[in-house]
């Protein structure tokens, strides 16, 4: 498997007002991968990728099939623009449903509504305003693990949960678990503590009710072993059943993404090129970090993908 290609697609956070619109310049397709998505959705979620508000397409109900929607789109223009498919996927957080997708384990009404959920159940966790995350710069993975086990109490609970480069780790908890960790980590030298615009504590343990739900929501969807192999977030695995996917995504709700893990683990395999699908060029940043050999591009615009093919 050496020299060969790897898709990744990126979580909430890419979003932006605007995105797909130049592929769908070019591809007539994107329009009905929309179209599909607002029907099952039963919003017009192209008129809120391009229209907005922001504030609305931020929303993570929202956010969430927005950016698997986007993140299809793309793959399927570069497949029709004659690209070749990877030897292996992985997604960041939600990019693994859009992963999965692409990868044809579900079917892509089916994970635009089941991600709709994830997301509704995420919110509905923690009510607004009682929890958070943050981005912690320039300390180890382990500092800021025992620093937040340290500070973490049963009412002000916080913990590391995306390991996302080396020295960039995510903490994720309670507003007050939040603002104590911050102070801590920045007194053992964390170059940045920065608090992130959202309000979810995802992957920490107080997303366990949403957790709960997804188990039930996702009991009984047609899932298939996807053609194309997905690293998984929470064990680094690739499922080689539908009940090993089903649990996956399950703990993966309430695990940390392991993602510098995940993108060694793909390097390993012998990937040299990641291509992100989606919108921004977040992965591409952090995979560059993590591994400075791999080749990275993003597949935002026709040229950017006439270019690779």
């Amino acid at each position: 498997m050496s020299n060969s290609l790897a898709f990744v697609f990126p979580g909430q956070g890419s979003q932006a007002i605007g995105m797909s619109s130049a592929l769908a310049a070019q591809f007539p397709l994107v329009q009905n991968i929309y179209k599909e998505a607002s029907d099952a959705l039963g919003i017009d979620l192209w008129a809120m990728t391009q229209e907005g508000p922001i504030e609305e397409l931020s929303q993570t109900q929202n956010t969430q099939p927005a950016l698997l929607t986007a993140g299809v789109a793309a793959y399927r223009c570069w497949l029709e623009a004659g690209g070749k498919a990877p030897s292996l996927m992985a997604g960041h957080s939600l990019g693994e449903y859009t992963a999965l997708c692409c990868a044809g384990a579900l079917n892509f009404a089916d994970a635009v509504a089941l991600v709709r959920d994830r997301g509704r159940y995420m919110q509905e966790a923690v009510p607004a305003g009682e929890g958070g995350m943050a981005a912690i710069i320039g300390l180890e993975d382990d500092q800021v693990r025992s620093i937040c086990s340290e500070v973490s109490t049963p009412d002000a609970i916080v913990q590391a949960v995306n390991f996302n480069a080396p020295g960039q780790v995510v903490i994720a908890g309670s507003t007050a678990g939040i603002a104590t960790a911050m102070e801590a980590l920045k007194a053992a030298g964390a170059k940045r503590a920065l608090p992130l615009p959202v309000s979810i504590p995802a992957h920490s343990s107080l997303m366990a009710p949403a957790s709960a739900r997804l188990n039930e929501r996702i009991a009984g969807l047609d899932i298939k072993v996807p053609s194309i192999p997905v690293v998984h977030n929470c064990n680094l695995e690739i499922a080689t059943s539908d009940d090993q996917i089903r649990a996956n995504l399950v703990s993966q709700l309430d695990s940390p993404v392991r993602w510098v893990e995940t993108v060694g683990k793909m390097t390993e395999a012998g990937t040299s090129q990641f291509i992100e699908s989606g919108p921004g060029r977040v992965l591409g940043g952090m995979i560059k970090r993590i591994s400075r050999e791999s080749a990275t591009a993003v597949i935002e615009t026709p040229e950017q993908i006439n270019e690779l093919v």
